[in-house]
């Protein structure tokens, strides 16, 4: 009889090499892998937007983006995806697609996407830049402020874009794509901040 083990890998496992990448002066960028988040997909069945809304706010304590945002709470963020559907990502199993079920009965439908996409967080003084080579999204901060979303693309790759909380005076930005894209986009990403030099890393921590 045949033996099969499951050894869950990251999309990246192979492309992401830690450490310096591109100029060698001090890194303008840089580009984390975020690594084993739950992340579930939650789409308001047909005229059950507003039950939708409540289990939402009831469960998170906010509501439940309206409008390309990311509403942070203590332990997820709820990151707008289209009209009257949006993302749970979490760390921890606390936000599971099986915890959620029972919130959200009757109200959405709920889709399992943690192995389905890659996140991965951009920062550094020379991000908005990097940035700007990938996207048309207009990322000043007086446009694309804290907690602002979009779902667009980045080099004819479809993506969720959000920009989460500042981190030692820098934006930080994060990307999730579909992880069967995410190689491609991933050196097209480090092809972007080469000339910036790249500090490139993976991490078990949400930015």
């Amino acid at each position: 009889m045949v033996e099969f083990s499951w050894d869950v890998r990251s999309p990246l496992d192979h492309a992401l090499v830690t450490g310096h990448h591109g100029a060698q002066a001090d890194a303008g960028v840089s580009l984390t892998e975020i690594r084993n988040f739950d992340l579930v997909q939650v789409m308001a069945r047909r005229g059950k937007a507003s039950e939708m809304a409540a289990a939402a706010k009831a469960r998170f304590g906010v509501a439940a983006p309206e409008r390309p945002k990311a509403a942070a709470t203590s332990d997820a963020t709820l990151i707008w995806s289209g009209p009257d559907q949006f993302m749970v990502l979490s760390k921890g199993a606390k936000h599971t697609i099986e915890a959620l079920a029972p919130v959200f009965a009757g109200a959405a439908s709920l889709s399992d996407q943690s192995h389905a996409r890659v996140l991965i967080s951009i920062s550094g003084g020379k991000a908005r830049a990097m940035l700007a080579k990938l996207s048309s999204i207009d990322l000043h901060p007086d446009a694309f402020a804290v907690g602002t979303a979009a779902a667009t693309s980045m080099d004819h790759t479809s993506v969720t874009l959000w920009r989460g909380g500042d981190r030692d005076g820098q934006a930080v930005f994060n990307v999730l794509v579909f992880a069967t894209f995410a190689e491609s986009l991933w050196h097209t990403m480090l092809d972007s901040a080469a000339e910036y030099g790249a500090a490139i890393g993976h991490s078990e921590e949400l930015a």
